[in-house]
């Protein structure tokens, strides 16, 4: 029987947990460096048809309904006057069993850990990763110690374990971005609360979707800020009220008054990864955030946690994990360009740019050919 540690037990993690839990030739541990497995991030998440096919197989299908949403279209809309540019059918990517599906965060950790309770260590940090021999031995800063055949990374964009394995030579880089999100009970108004809206605006551009049936709506915004190194360090600046009041000021929006009613408001730093790390050890691999992290302008975050965990797991399960760092990249290259294009059409802010920006948009989500280039090669696997 094969040992496998995963560090961080986030969406990846968690969702890889489950896989190799059914296979009987592995015997898994989870280490997550925080006391407990946060659930109260009330914030969404958008899961499109590629992950949704994978999660239906340790039962996602049988999460109840009224814990998630599945939104028909995207409806794409102008900041500048507040009208409805055109709108996009989502629909057209998914089949009978695997929709497009939009949750809280919170409501997906909760069933992904639901079987794994006994396999999970809470406040387990890491402080050294020995892979000189044929076995990793993990240490813990709990003065703890094991040995395992395969290593498995995925606590995040700034990776405690990445950085101990590289000297700290892939760090993440700040996007020169800023990512307000919380919950809104009510929808603004003349905005359809019922599928996904994206605003586009000068240097910004926020989404609203609907997370449940009950009527919670996910917001979030993503608005340029540039931050000094040490500004980008202090945690505690992005629960300042006086610097979330600036930040909220900035918004190029007509009508601010739904921003009364957000709940759960939070605002942090946008980093993404800068380039790749390759191993030498084919028996350690990093997935999720760890592995790289987008731009969040292709809701492509969670989707790509998921779908990267799946491949990690066949590769191993096969014996093939050679080439699973190659696939791997090729996906997350695609993604990723797509994400940052994404980012630069949304924030455009000159007035006749932005005019044949529409008629483009109006012209290309009709178009079918365009549709499954852009996006379908990207939803189905």
């Amino acid at each position: 029987m094969k040992k496998i540690a995963i560090i961080g037990a986030g969406i990846s993690g968690l969702f890889i947990a489950n896989l190799f839990k059914k296979n009987p030739n592995y015997q898994i541990t989870l280490y997550e460096k925080k006391t407990s497995i946060a659930l109260e991030e009330g914030y969404g998440v958008q899961l499109s048809v590629n992950s949704i096919r994978f999660l239906n197989e340790i039962g996602f299908h049988k999460l109840r309904n009224n814990e998630k949403f599945t939104p028909e279209k995207i409806n794409f809309y102008s900041n500048e006057n507040l009208n409805k540019i055109c709108e996009l059918d989502i629909t057209n990517f998914n089949s009978e069993n695997c929709q497009y599906t939009t949750l809280k965060r919170s409501s997906l950790i909760n069933f992904l850990k639901t079987d794994l309770e006994d396999l999970i260590k809470t406040g387990y940090n890491i402080s050294n990763i020995d892979q000189q021999n044929k076995l990793i031995k993990l240490s813990f800063e709990n003065g703890q110690s094991y040995e395992y055949d395969y290593l498995i990374i995925s606590d995040g964009v700034f990776s405690k374990s990445k950085s101990l394995i590289s000297n700290n030579e892939a760090q993440p880089k700040y996007n020169n971005t800023l990512a307000v999100r919380g919950i809104l009970s009510k929808s603004p108004e003349n905005i359809d609360s019922k599928n996904i809206a994206i605003f586009f605006g000068s240097n910004y551009h926020h989404v609203i979707y609907p997370v449940n049936s009950n009527g919670d709506l996910n917001f979030i915004a993503i608005i340029k800020h540039p931050l000094s190194k040490e500004e980008q360090k202090k945690q505690t600046l992005f629960g300042d009220k006086l610097f979330i009041r600036k930040v909220l000021e900035k918004f190029p929006l007509k009508n601010k008054d739904f921003l009364i009613d957000l709940k759960e408001l939070k605002i942090f730093p946008v980093f993404v990864s800068n380039n790749f790390h390759k191993l030498q050890n084919d028996n350690i691999h990093f997935i999720g955030d760890a592995f790289y992290a987008f731009p969040p302008s292709f809701a492509q975050g969670a989707s790509q946690s998921i779908e990267g965990a799946y491949e990690l797991f066949k590769s191993i399960e096969n014996n093939t994990q050679g080439d699973f760092y190659k696939n791997r990249i090729n996906k997350t290259k695609m993604v990723n360009r797509r994400s940052k294009f994404n980012q630069f059409a949304f924030h455009l802010s000159n007035p006749l740019i932005t005019f044949v920006r529409n008629i483009f948009l109006k012209v290309l989500v009709k178009n079918k050919k365009f549709l499954e280039f852009y996006l379908g090669k990207i939803y189905n696997n």
